[in-house]
């Protein structure tokens, strides 16, 4: 167990980063689910309708999951697929699946480390990393996949309150050409990296990642009886 594995669990309470009444369905996207074996998702409405209208109902529940998940869905992006050697398919962060425009809040307080528009095709489109601290702890969240307007009026250093809304989710193909949703990660050492992490590892270096980007879930605390 890492320091924020024990620190994150002891804080009372964060604030919600997505409010909204929908009920949670957890998603699937390893080779566990023969819908991305069979059918052509390389079109990103053909892949947007498919989750919103397939997995999702019709638009009545919101989408959840990814964190370690082996994912079969970058095998049609070569952002992911670049080096052949590594191939690049665990996820290291959790995607919550929700119509672009959906607003995104600070689950604590903190200042903004740096932002950047990673425009590339499968990468994360506008992207916010947040810097906090607990009990002495320094650490980032990891906000891609948000609407152009989300970077308006930010600046390094700039303060974020708890509960305060900062950004929305954005719509392809600005998000990096994904059917809308937010990736939300944690990160413990963030290195020299401004504006971009790796939210993806290869299989090799798993262990690694997941060393420094534990389960979001120790922030969004989206109770298992929750999730469908």
């Amino acid at each position: 167990m890492n320091n924020l594995e024990k620190v994150l669990p002891e804080h009372a309470e964060f604030a919600a980063v997505i409010r909204n009444a929908k009920p949670y369905r957890r998603l699937d996207f390893s080779a566990g689910n023969l819908d991305l074996l069979e059918r052509d998702f390389s079109e990103t409405a053909v892949f947007s309708n498919y989750i919103f209208e397939e997995m999702l109902s019709e638009n009545t529940f919101i989408g959840i999951g990814g964190y370690d998940e082996n994912r079969v869905i970058y095998r049609h992006r070569k952002h992911f697929t670049a080096e052949e050697e590594k191939p690049r398919s665990i996820h290291l962060g959790t995607d919550i699946w929700a119509e672009a425009g959906e607003a995104i809040y600070a689950p604590l307080d903190g200042i903004v480390h740096s932002f950047a528009f990673n425009d590339h095709y499968g990468d994360y489109g506008p992207t916010i990393i947040l810097s906090h601290e607990l009990q002495g702890l320094k650490f980032f969240t990891l906000y891609g996949h948000l609407s152009l307007v989300s970077l308006d009026g930010l600046y390094e250093g700039k303060s974020i309150s708890a509960g305060e809304k900062f950004a929305s989710i954005g719509s392809y193909p600005e998000n990096g050409d994904w059917p809308p949703h937010l990736h939300f990660q944690i990160i413990g050492d963030i290195g020299a990296y401004s504006g971009d992490f790796p939210g993806v590892s290869s299989i090799q270096d798993r262990e690694h990642y997941l060393s420094i980007c534990p389960d979001p879930n120790l922030i969004l605390r989206i109770n298992e009886n929750g999730v469908i």
